[in-house]
Parts: C-alpha cells; structure tokens; sequence
C-alpha cells in the first residue's frame, strides 16, 4: 500500500470568489434565488460584476476551502482543481499553495477562462452565488492522479463536481482508487438545488458503497429525501449506513451514524458578517478531527470552531489559524 502523505485531499471546483455586499432588492432586480447557488455563462458574470459596487476577490472553491481549513488545523492537505493559466488561474494557484496545500494539477492551457463565483452577501448575512465555471469544467480523470489518490487517508468531494460530466467521470475514478486503497472517501451535498438535480445519483452513491462521509445542511438533507420534516430525514440518512454529518446554522450540528447520534451546538461568535463558506469549514474542522482519530463529538465541535471564525468576516478562507482556535478551545490534534 502506497504511504501515507497527506491527511485529506479535496476534489473540486477551482474558483476564485468575487463578492460584494447588495441589498435584497438587487437580487430582486437581477432575478437572483437569494441563497442558492446558480451556474451562470461568462456574459452573465460579466453583466453581474459591472452590476456591483465595491467587491473583495479570494480565491474560493467548496472543497478548497475546506483543504485550506484543514491545511490551517496543521494536517498535510492536497487538492486536484483545474485553472487556466491566466491571471485568476495564477492568482488561485499563489493563494492555496500559499496556505500550506499541495496543488499541482496540469494547468489548461486554452479553452474558457479560470472559473469565478459572484457572491452577493445581503445585510442578514445569506450569500447568493452564481457561479461560472469555466476551467472547471476541463477537469478530468486524467488530472486524477492515482499514486497522489492512495496516499491520502480521506478523499473529500463536493456535490458541485456533479455539474461537468467529466469531473464527474474524475470523481467516480478518485472514488475507486481510493476504496482500493482502504482509504475513506467523503461527499459534501453542496447546495439543495445540486442535490434536486442528482439526488438519484447521491442515493446511488451511498447505496454502492461509494461513500463513507456524508456533509450536509438540514436543508440539503431534506432534500435528498424529499421531505420537509429534519427528524425523517435524520431517519433516512441513519439507515444509509454511512457516517452523516449535518449543520444546523445556529444550532449547531447533528452527527449520525446506524449506531449513535449526536447533537453539538453551535459555537457563540461576535457578530455575523458573511455565512459564505460556514459548511466548507465545518467539514474542514470535521475531517481534521477524523483523520486525526477524535471521537465524533470532538470531530463537531472543530467544525464548531471553524465555522465560527468564517462566518465573522468576508471570504471562505481562514483569518487566523485554526490549529490555535481549537487548542484555546482546549481540543488538540
């Protein structure tokens, strides 16, 4: 068995994140499902940018944001995502190999530009994504590299890839070699409306065996099984057989497997700026516990930290490091 070189490594979306604070009547006026992620066409991010006023750039990405937080828990973090090479692309590259991750996937060389989310956050703090995905969609199984797949404890990847029929085809290859290698391999639901869009596939996906992890938010949940009551979906996803880790927003979050529940609150914070990327570091602190062989609860309560300092200030990537919020919070890893 080839050994063991990084705790996590994340498949997904390499997107850089432009965003901007609006009010509720700008998504009216633009016609904007407040809170949900919509993929877009470069005309429509182009006519949503000139639309903003002021805007803060990060670099972003689901499941490289959550390589980032776990790259700040101090574990050792890789991530597959497709750039062009271009400005953004090489802006993405400089920012998350910057912060401790190993990214090394071949650049595109032509085809559409490096993709970009515009996130509108309103004064609640909800943010509304729309998403253009361009070079993402260039991500294929040969950008999945085997050796870099074995040497990994878990492989985490997000319900987004679903999308790009060839991320998909990566992501079912990355899925295979990884249960060869008796490692673990996690999904992250990602956005109701992706899962109204594959729920079939996602419960096809548990079902064969082909998942381990499951991250969702109640609403995701309640929507892989159509229903809009949590407690009968908490049922459902008890009776997959896999290890579910659910966030409630300001209740905290809810861990189940067939054997155990768990209910762990939230973590209290300051003041609410911007909720963009809060499941993206709930799973970071989640994933850190578990590759490092904390109890569940443990497990939450770093997904607990996590989220908290995100939801704080603007961006989906850490501020301060997270290996330091959780010793203060007396958790070690």
């Amino acid at each position: 068995m080839t050994s063991l070189r990084f705790d996590v490594l994340g498949i997904g979306n390499a997107i850089v994140d432009v965003i901007s604070q609006v009010e509720d009547d700008f998504l009216a006026q633009h016609q904007l499902n407040k809170g949900a992620m919509t993929l877009i066409d470069e005309n429509r991010s182009h006519a949503l940018l000139n639309a903003m006023g002021p805007r803060t750039i990060i670099s972003g990405g689901s499941a490289a944001n959550t390589i980032v937080g776990v790259a700040s828990f101090g574990l050792k973090a890789s991530f597959i995502g497709k750039v062009k090479k271009d400005d953004v692309g090489e802006s993405f590259s400089h920012d998350i190999r910057s912060m401790g991750v190993h990214f090394n996937t071949a650049n595109a060389i032509d085809g559409p530009a490096t993709a970009k989310s515009v996130i509108l956050v309103t004064p609640d703090g909800e943010r509304t994504m729309n998403t253009y995905l361009g070079a993402c969609q260039n991500l294929t199984s040969d950008d999945v590299d085997s050796e870099l797949i074995q040497s990994a404890g878990i492989i985490y990847l997000e319900g987004y890839l679903w999308d790009p029929p060839e991320a998909k085809k990566a992501f079912e290859k990355a899925a295979e070699i990884a249960h060869n290698a008796q490692r673990q391999v996690a999904l992250t639901l990602s956005d109701s409306f992706c899962v109204d869009r594959y729920r079939d596939e996602f419960l096809g996906l548990m079902r064969s065996g082909s998942l381990d992890i499951i991250f969702a938010n109640q609403h995701e949940l309640k929507s892989l099984y159509q229903t809009s009551d949590l407690d009968t979906a908490i049922r459902a996803i008890r009776e997959e057989g896999v290890l579910a880790a659910v966030t409630l927003s300001e209740q905290g979050s809810i861990v189940i497997t067939r054997e155990e529940t768990h209910k762990v609150p939230a973590i209290p914070i300051e003041r609410l700026v911007d909720t963009t990327g809060a499941g993206d570091l709930y799973a970071a602190g989640f994933l850190s516990g578990l590759a490092k062989g904390a109890g569940l609860v443990d497990c939450a309560r770093l997904g607990a930290i996590a989220a908290a300092e995100i939801i704080q200030h603007y961006g989906a990537r850490p501020q301060q490091s997270l290996l330091n919020l959780a010793n203060q919070n007396g958790l070690t890893l």
